[in-house]
């Protein structure tokens, strides 16, 4: 048996105007991690979404982790949905994108004001009556996510296959680490339990920055072993721990 780790990326910058950009906590919570990881077996393959967001934190990673050369995959099937698409859609004004952040980021709770917001235009989003305004609509963006773990899935088990047909003995399992985003995880963990659309944000709104989601497959069987796992942070104090 397999174990695939969707990683979250670390602290971004929600709400300015440029999102794709980790904070400094966000890439120390992804050295964090990273130093969390080496008492852990060796991963066998890194994958990761093309956002700039993605590689930072996979850099950072790296740095605390200090292990041995692992592969990596960059693989945009793992990238996040769109938000500035999403919000732009939503409301007319958000078409300056750094306008409204400005705005927002003057009032008095801008987090509690741009997370409001945001929260609707998810849901006209996944509502399906919109579909076509969107660049990329809910049921694509559902599909492009699961097609991409399948990908994995696939090119993993053909591996094994393989080295099944020309060795002896047990061929052991290998652990790949995804570095992606909160959308794309809770659409994975939707898949699997077969989950509601209105569960699946509820979730995505519970994930964590650098949080760990371990799914274990075989031939005939994919599972969630746990989800949304960020001891790294509990460890580090309660002021590490953040959602966007």
């Amino acid at each position: 048996m397999a174990a695939i780790y969707l990683i979250r990326h670390g602290q971004a910058s929600f709400g300015s105007t440029d999102y794709d950009q980790l904070s400094d906590k966000g890439s120390q919570q992804a050295t964090l991690l990273g130093e969390y990881w080496r008492s852990r077996v060796a991963p066998s393959k890194f994958y990761c979404g093309d956002l700039l967001r993605h590689g930072q934190t996979l850099t950072n990673f790296v740095n605390g982790y200090q292990g041995p050369t692992t592969p990596m995959v960059i693989h945009s099937g793992f990238n996040e949905f769109d938000h500035v698409d999403i919000l732009q859609k939503y409301n007319v004004h958000w078409q300056n994108f750094a306008k409204m952040s400005h705005e927002i980021n003057q009032q008095n709770q801008p987090n509690k004001a741009l997370q409001k917001e945001f929260y609707q235009a998810l849901n006209r989003w996944i509502s399906g009556d919109k579909d076509d305004e969107y660049k990329e609509s809910w049921p694509q963006f559902q599909a492009r996510c699961i097609r991409a773990l399948q990908n994995i899935i696939e090119q993993e088990l053909a591996r094994k296959r393989e080295c099944s047909a020309v060795e002896s003995g047990t061929i052991k399992s290998k652990d790949i680490l995804v570095f992606t985003s909160g959308g794309t995880i809770s659409v994975i963990i939707q898949h699997i339990l077969k989950l509601t659309d209105q569960q699946t944000l509820a979730i995505n709104q519970q994930t964590r920055n650098t949080s760990v989601t371990k799914l274990l497959f075989s031939e005939n069987m994919l599972s969630v072993d746990y989800f949304n796992n960020y001891s790294h942070l509990e460890q580090a104090g309660d002021d590490w721990i953040t959602f966007k």
